[in-house]
């Protein structure tokens, strides 16, 4: 039975990873649930799973959980404990299936404790890379890809030479306003962007994929994930969100990985890998499939993917401006603060106000997404 820790378990991906858990009785131990502050259903988890540690990142919640006299389970709250839960003793692989930067430090806390890491937080490969490629190298730590396009090329390439790659083909659905222009997107609303045609995930990553800003996440995790170039990586928009990324290699011939849109499929063969198991997804029927289609993505109305082709080739400390200056301008554009469109512009922005500083250390990197990140609500003042 393979002990598993889930950082983020009331998000979208840590909620199906449980389901997950659940269709393979037997498979899994839970021995580490930690999340934010969603208190209710962190309990419900918790009593249900009963793992050894359970953790709360935030002070004020930890305290309603330890109200609720949960039996059997060591509680603990606080951002530190979060990051320490990462490399609970006895746990094999670690799911880190929280949102944005914050699952930088207890991603390579799990590293240097040698612990396998199931890798849904994409922002950790985007701010810091080679950082952690380099430490996963050293600590002879696998990171199993758990996005599905990222999942797709690592099924894709099991047995090849990753040097006989030619080309990623990384495909994007096109979000909600695929086709539109800026004039259209001027005035969307909250509810247009969240209103994702294939994939029922988490809102930050839903205005991320319709500005293009996740796909432009996920161009900078290949580089690093498969040791490629960027002029290695093309994205291609395929709305159906059947073929979930493909790879070209050097002789023209090209292998896709194909299945039905359900993110519970690459969570589990990140959790089972190198083993398949029956799963409850919907199993595609080619009878049924009238047409799959592929496009170019429109950079020009969303210039999320071109920043961060920009950003990665200038490396260094520019993906984590990057990656800073979305998240701040996402939170105000749910809080209804500025337009949809206006999310580039605290984006270029900031990348325009930083020096890039090469071969970042993790110190540089916090002290740089905190620089950035007020640096952005000053954009934000702006913009108001």
């Amino acid at each position: 039975m393979k002990k598993i820790a889930i950082l983020g378990s009331t998000g979208s991906i840590g909620t199906q990873a449980l389901d997950v858990v659940r269709n393979l009785p037997g498979e899994f131990k839970i021995s580490v649930l930690a999340a934010n502050s969603n208190v209710e259903l962190f309990a419900k988890q918790v009593e249900e799973f009963q793992p050894e540690l359970a953790v709360l990142a935030d002070e004020s919640a930890y305290k309603v959980l330890k109200e609720k006299n949960l039996r059997g389970v060591e509680i603990a709250g606080g951002r530190q404990a979060f990051i320490d839960a990462a490399a609970f003793d006895g746990v094999e692989i670690v799911l880190t299936s929280m949102s944005g930067f914050a699952g930088l430090e207890p991603t390579i806390k799990a590293v240097k404790a040698k612990k396998n890491i199931a890798l849904a937080n994409k922002e950790t490969l985007v701010v810091a890379g080679e950082l952690i490629i380099n430490l996963a190298k050293e600590h002879g730590v696998k990171i199993l890809p758990v996005d599905s396009e990222h999942g797709a090329f690592f099924q894709c390439l099991q047995g090849e030479n990753y040097k006989s790659v030619e080309k990623l083909l990384l495909t994007a659905s096109g979000g909600p306003f695929r086709g539109k222009t800026r004039a259209d997107l001027q005035n969307a609303t909250v509810k247009e962007v969240l209103a994702h045609p294939t994939w029922n995930m988490g809102k930050k990553i839903t205005v991320d994929s319709a500005s293009l800003v996740n796909k432009g996440l996920e161009v900078i995790e290949a580089k690093f994930l498969y040791g490629v170039e960027y002029e290695q990586i093309q994205v291609v928009v395929h709305p159906q969100s059947i073929v979930h990324s493909m790879v070209e290699f050097v002789d023209g011939s090209i292998i896709a990985q194909l299945a039905a849109p359900d993110m519970r499929l690459p969570i589990q063969y990140a959790l089972t890998y190198p083993n398949r198991k029956i799963s409850p997804i919907k199993h595609l029927n080619f009878w049924e499939i009238k047409n799959l289609t592929f496009e170019k993505p429109d950079v020009e109305t969303f210039k999320g993917l071109k920043f961060a082709y920009d950003a990665g080739k200038i490396g260094g400390t520019a993906p984590c401006v990057f990656n800073a200056a979305n998240e701040i301008a996402v939170a105000a554009f749910l809080a209804g603060k500025i337009n949809f469109l206006q999310i580039y512009y605290v984006i270029e922005n900031a990348l325009n106000a930083r020096a890039v500083i090469k071969n970042p250390s993790l110190e540089i990197l916090l002290q740089e997404d905190k620089i950035v990140r007020n640096l952005s609500e000053k954009f934000l003042k702006n913009i108001a």
